[in-house]
């Protein structure tokens, strides 16, 4: 098979890339100093009253931790640079994270559901007025970590994503708050496990939708807001010259950072010097891929080779 061959590493016009930018940096930090010291309160807190509850909201506490640690690492690690020995940098540390994270969240889970019913079955007296105290802490902190990501740049993914973590920890924190109050006015002591359970939900909520997005990216699968029939329909409609779009593939090598390869036929007498730079604007412009490496060819279609490896070839 002859073609020319066309390889541009260039980013190109628009892309939904998170920009980093040493506000974010620095909003993304403070808060993770914030939720990560309260977590430890909390732990202390849970410790020396008793309550199951304030440590199930730990444990949502470390999630928030997490996501804003992994927040932060992709600011600092994203600026390090590709090397001969990983081309495509250090940006999928990441997802490696994520998942590690994740994982651990699950484990987490079934050691506060394992203890709740231990304290269902056999109740443990739990300190309500430290208990109060911390819970209402925690409030105050989580609070405080909303206002200052609020001054961050909201349409960033990782700035909202971690906002979208502190709501649910500020629940956690009421959660905690409602139970005190009930055990300091009845002493009805089962409430703590109960609403440590409804904590652990919102924690499987939050690990679960981690797990699927960095299992999702580790697969290399084409990001959930692109679909591949429309793109190709797009570079046929939009780019001149171009008479067939094959063998694409789209993946992110870490959140918001999408890449893609494509093959390229084209119409007799257009000249790929001016088709393949107008394919990858059109690609930055309206998916937001800000990486494509676009091949021209001049033979045939022929049948990818990852499809064949899988099977008969059914779609261009």
């Amino acid at each position: 098979m002859s073609h020319a061959h066309t390889h541009d590493h260039h980013e190109h016009g628009h892309s939904h890339a998170p920009e980093v930018s040493t506000q974010n940096e620095r909003v993304v930090l403070t808060a993770l100093v914030l939720t990560a010291g309260y977590m430890l309160v909390e732990v202390a807190g849970g410790l020396l009253s008793g309550s199951l509850a304030l440590l199930a909201d730990a444990g949502h506490m470390l999630t928030d931790a997490a996501a804003l640690a992994l927040a932060w690492a992709g600011f600092r690690i994203g600026r390090r640079a590709a090397d001969a020995r990983r081309t495509f940098g250090y940006m999928r540390m990441e997802v490696l994270a994520g998942l590690i994270n994740a994982l651990t969240l699950f484990a987490l889970v079934a050691w506060i559901l394992f203890e709740a019913i231990q304290r269902l079955r056999h109740p443990v007296e739990v300190l309500s007025g430290p208990m109060l105290v911390v819970a209402v802490i925690g409030l105050l902190v989580n609070i405080a970590v909303f206002a200052i990501l609020h001054r961050g740049d909201r349409d960033h993914v990782n700035i909202r994503g971690a906002m979208l973590h502190v709501i649910g920890d500020m629940l956690g924190s009421v959660a905690a708050i409602a139970a005190a109050v009930t055990i300091r006015i009845t002493g009805w002591m089962p409430i703590d496990p109960i609403l440590s359970v409804l904590i652990c939900l919102l924690i499987l909520r939050a690990a679960w939708a981690l797990l699927r997005s960095t299992f999702h990216i580790l697969m290399e699968g084409a990001p959930p807001d692109i679909d591949i029939e429309r793109l190709q329909a797009h570079l046929l409609e939009q780019v001149p010259g171009v008479a067939h779009v094959q063998h694409v593939h789209v993946w992110s090598i870490t959140s918001g950072r999408v890449l893609a390869t494509l093959e390229l036929g084209l119409d007799a007498g257009t000249d790929q010097r001016q088709v393949v730079p107008a394919v990858k604007q059109a690609l930055a412009d309206r998916f937001g891929i800000g990486h494509t490496t676009v091949e021209v060819l001049f033979d045939p279609p022929r049948a990818c080779a990852l499809r064949a490896a899988a099977g008969p070839e059914t779609e261009g």
